[in-house]
């Protein structure tokens, strides 16, 4: 029998830093409960991505998705993944069909 596991893995996928706020507070107010993934895009993208291949993770391994991107294409495609998947994804503040998006 498998080892229960004791804590929630969150990918955090965010472009320049934007996720780094409440990466933070995670760690502070969240202790040994999460474990952070971070997906980290810092490189500069085109106004529009047909392919968000190269930028997004081949495999979502989470129990949680916090994105924080700034490129609409890039939510998109990430929400998607996620509901394939069944893995919930927060987006805060943008209007994405598969993700919870409470205000900010």
């Amino acid at each position: 029998m498998a080892p229960e596991k004791k804590y929630q893995t969150i990918l955090v996928c965010q472009q320049n830093g934007s996720g780094e706020a409440k990466i933070a507070g995670i760690r502070k107010y969240g202790g040994r409960l999460f474990k952070i993934k971070t997906h980290d895009i810092d490189t500069p993208l085109p106004e529009l991505i047909d392919d968000t291949t190269p930028y997004l993770p081949a495999r979502l391994e989470a129990d949680l998705i916090l994105d924080f991107l700034k490129h609409p294409d890039l939510s998109t495609d990430l929400a998607h993944m996620a509901h394939r998947q069944g893995i919930p994804v927060v987006a805060s503040g943008k209007k994405i069909l598969q993700a919870l998006t409470p205000p900010t």
